[in-house]
């Protein structure tokens, strides 16, 4: 039929390269009033007096609202299904402060700068005490971030997460795989023992966070909004304001990038709440200062490797220990930790034993949450760097050791028990070896100036959806002159989502692309979805619409044969037209849905599916690259990278190869350039792009990408996800070419030139 495997443009290309107004701003009421927030100078704080008074005596001031106005209760701003795993340790203002930039009042005025203008002048006398910023520490710190007083309400049970407020300890878990990993370990005769650290990492999305929020003509609670979780954005709302859901409309217009950021509701409720407070329609949009220091990052993560083989290269255990910083504040704390090792250890199949530990620990800086990758980027950065320092130590290509114990198609994994239906990892091995030229470049050339040109690889693997949690359901609609309607509610930020799942829909319609309506992410339109995260759109809501598709298709085609008299099992639906298996025109689409709306028989045509799955089928993703290193400055440029992916059936090869491409480029910028740095007070210092760095189109080199595609039985036409994975190699296969440069692996991120001359230079 055409729409799966082809190059469609998206379908939101033209409004998007015309400038439309399709964000959130644009569509705001021009005299909508403009909400700020009043931050708290102090990384750990009890506010003991705030002095509004000036403030409010402004002209065009409508209202400054501090925790003595707000609703006292407690909510997560994580948007993951219920119950979530996050605690709900926040209220909408607290007088506790937790970080440098935690709300301390909300300023509702007429435009922006009458705003600035009472921001100035509300003092806040504050109890200032001592934070606790090293993470390292905060388990034997005499700071506790919260306390049991202060409420922090954890949805699950203690022994799920284990948490400990008296250590600052968000969570802990720990799975032990196989036979006793101390025992192997110790029998092994080669040992690894590294530590790896990665950074966290700003979402440096180009559409700052932002909402919209007013009363509808029924004198419901509207909130448009830049989020990747509208429903979990409604749940959030009903908690935190006290309000019921019935009463609250969440709509996602086009989203500027998330990357997982706005996985948390960082505008929402502030908006919100200043519309029920003054009635009037309300605009809240955080500067790019506020959107580094006062929203969220990637965790960072400090991860402990122990691996032990045997001398021919066999890897029989791996042993993982991690401590994530998860910030002021519980969103997706649990839940990342958990991922450094469940998208990790399943890698490597030759396995006697594996064991992954982890503990996420409250401190007084910006919140972690969720990013690309979600936990597993960190994991792989670590495991990834320690099988290459592995294979230097054995004299061994990391290829050959990675084909000689990665885990293979038809194999369940020791880690985790998971039955792998779909892999051509060892053949995206295979084909990056060659597209590099790895056999003529590894391990280094040196060049006529001295500078080094070496190799690295790695390899990744993610998942699709979130087993056994998240549901998608879609509907679809025969419309009244017999095009279609396709209702859903994933949250396309950026990566084409809408127009793979609306090529899927078309594909079991046999129709153009432009035949389908697509209606997306309006909680009061559209049916229930998680949202966009966890790898989801193509696996979790492509399962729905394929579902939902059939269902239209079977219901047309029994209206067809009992208008027709023809038994339904010989009939077929092509480019519009309802055939018999022998290819008889019996009725046009057209013709049928206008039947079908007027008259005491008429109806609507309508197919509902869902989908849910007890399994995550992993994607895999071998990437390669060529560095050259300068001897003298110690600067690092990627010359060439490669990826070849195995994401089941690619649905659309030119969005797939879009995401490819900038998930490669933000894992190069965590390899190279990009950190978030606090001064010793816990302020954050990298909170503009002129101090916090992503690489450009210079800094990047040649990128070449290439599928491999494998069939997912559990997945729609055999695809799997994509969205992922493809930021996890990098910064180990950079880690790696280093390694066969200059003798040297580097434990923390950014690897920035001073630390690669210190390395050449040997202090």
């Amino acid at each position: 039929m055409g729409n799966i495997g082809s190059k469609v443009r998206k379908i939101d290309s033209e409004a998007i390269t015309l400038g439309k107004p399709i964000y959130t701003e644009d569509l705001a009421l021009k005299n909508a009033l403009c909400v700020k927030l009043l931050r708290s100078r102090y990384a750990n704080a009890i506010i003991k007096n705030i002095n509004k008074a000036r403030a409010e005596g402004l002209v065009g001031i409508e209202g400054i609202y501090t925790y003595e106005d707000v609703p006292q209760n407690k909510f997560t701003m994580a948007g993951q299904t219920y119950p979530e795993l996050s605690p709900y340790d926040r209220l909408i203002l607290d007088k506790h402060v937790r970080y440098i930039g935690d709300p301390v009042a909300i300023i509702v005025g007429i435009d922006e700068k009458i705003c600035r203008r009472a921001l100035s002048m509300i003092k806040v006398e504050y109890e200032v005490l001592e934070p606790i910023l090293d993470f390292e520490k905060a388990i034997k710190s005499d700071v506790q971030v919260h306390s049991k007083e202060e409420g922090t309400f954890f949805k699950l049970p203690q022994e799920i997460v284990k948490y400990d407020l008296t250590r600052n300890v968000v969570g802990e878990q720990e799975k032990v795989f196989g036979e006793n990993p101390n025992k192997v370990f110790e029998e092994c005769p080669v040992k690894i023992e590294e530590s790896y650290t990665m950074q966290a990492q700003a979402h440096a999305m180009m559409e700052t966070y932002r909402s919209y929020a007013y009363y509808d003509h029924l004198m419901r609670l509207t909130v448009i909004s830049s989020t990747q979780v509208p429903f979990h954005i409604k749940r959030q709302l009903s908690v935190a304001l006290g309000i019921p859901s019935s009463k609250i409309r969440v709509i996602k217009p086009r989203i500027g990038g998330g990357f997982g950021g706005k996985q948390t509701s960082v505008t929402e409720i502030y908006a919100a709440f200043a519309t029920i407070k003054t009635g009037r329609p309300c605009l809240l949009k955080y500067s790019r200062k506020e959107t580094f220091s006062a929203t969220n990052s990637r965790h960072k993560i400090k991860v402990n490797v122990k691996i032990g083989a045997e001398e021919d290269g066999t890897i029989s255990v791996v042993d993982i220990d991690a401590i994530s910083d998860q910030g002021a504040y519980g969103e997706h704390a649990f839940t990342t930790l958990g991922l450094v090792g469940e998208k990790t250890l399943p890698l490597y199949n030759k396995l006697k034993s594996g064991r992954f530990h982890g503990t996420v620990v409250y401190t007084n800086k910006v919140p972690g949450a969720a990013f690309r990758g979600y936990g597993a980027t960190q994991g792989i950065f670590a495991i990834e760097s320690a099988v290459n320092s592995l294979a230097y130590k054995l004299n061994m290509d990391p290829t050959e050791l990675r084909l000689k114990n990665i885990t293979k198609q038809g194999e369940t994994t020791l880690a985790y028990e998971k039955e792998i239906l779909s892999s051509r990892l060892d053949e995206c091995i295979e084909k990056g070896k060659e597209l590099i030229g790895w056999e003529e470049k590894y391990p280094l050339k040196t060049l006529k100036n001295g500078n080094i040109r070496s190799v690295g690889m790695a390899i990744a693997m993610q998942g699709s959806g979130i087993a056994n949690v998240d549901t998608s359901t879609v509907t679809m609609k025969l419309n009244e002159e017999g095009d279609f309607s396709l209702l859903m509610s994933p949250t396309d930020n950026g990566s084409g989502t809408d127009t793979v799942l609306t090529q899927m829909a078309a594909e079991v319609l046999d129709c153009e692309i432009d035949d389908i309506i697509t209606i997306t992410a309006d909680t009061d339109i559209t049916p229930y979805d998680p949202g966009s995260y966890a790898s989801s759109g193509v696996y979790v809501t492509g399962g729905a619409v394929l579902r939902a598709a059939n269902k239209l298709k079977t219901n047309i085609l029994k209206e067809a044969a009992e208008k027709s008299g023809i038994y339904f099992g010989d009939l077929d639906l092509a480019k519009g037209i309802i055939v018999t298996k022998t290819g008889t025109e019996v009725i046009s689409l057209k013709d049928l849905a206008e039947e079908l709306s007027a008259g005491v028989n008429g109806k609507t045509i309508i197919g509902t599916g869902s989908f849910g799955s007890e399994v995550s089928p992993p994607p895999y993703m071998a990437g390669f690259v060529e560095t050259e290193t300068d001897v003298l400055t110690g600067q690092v440029k990627v010359i060439d990278y490669v990826a070849v992916v195995d994401c089941g059936t690619v649905i659309n090869k030119n969005l797939a190869r879009v995401q490819v491409e900038g998930g490669i480029v933000q894992g190069i910028g965590l390899a190279l350039y990009e950190d978030v740095v606090y001064s010793e007070k816990g302020k954050l210092v990298t909170d503009e792009f002129l101090q916090y760095k992503i690489p450009t189109r210079k800094d990047i080199g040649n990128i070449e990408v290439e599928f491999l595609e494998s069939y997912e039985p559990t997945g729609p036409f055999g695809a799997k996800s994509i969205g992922e994975i493809v930021v996890n190699t990098p910064s180990p296969a950079i880690n790696g070419a280093l390694l066969n440069a200059v003798g040297t692996q580097f434990g923390k991120l950014p690897i920035l030139p001073e630390d690669v001359l210190r390395r050449i230079l040997n202090f």
